[in-house]
């Protein structure tokens, strides 16, 4: 587990590690959620990322009677 310090300004450096394994570069975005007791950074991805991640997802299903 690595361990890093909050800065005065309220800033943390990310470690090399960790920066190299998720491929992150400098100004990418990310969203920082609040989970119970812990701090969760989760990577904004290009939405032309997103291409084809749900084929084949199983799409047949019933309708209730009063939707369309």
């Amino acid at each position: 587990m690595l361990s890093v310090k909050v800065s005065p300004k309220f800033q943390v450096v990310i470690p090399k590690e960790i920066r190299e394994s998720l491929n992150l570069s400098p100004g990418q975005q990310m969203q920082v959620v609040q989970y119970e007791n812990r701090i969760e950074f989760i990577l904004e991805r290009d939405i032309g990322e997103l291409e084809g991640f749900l084929k084949g997802i199983d799409t047949s299903f019933t309708r209730e009677n009063d939707r369309l």
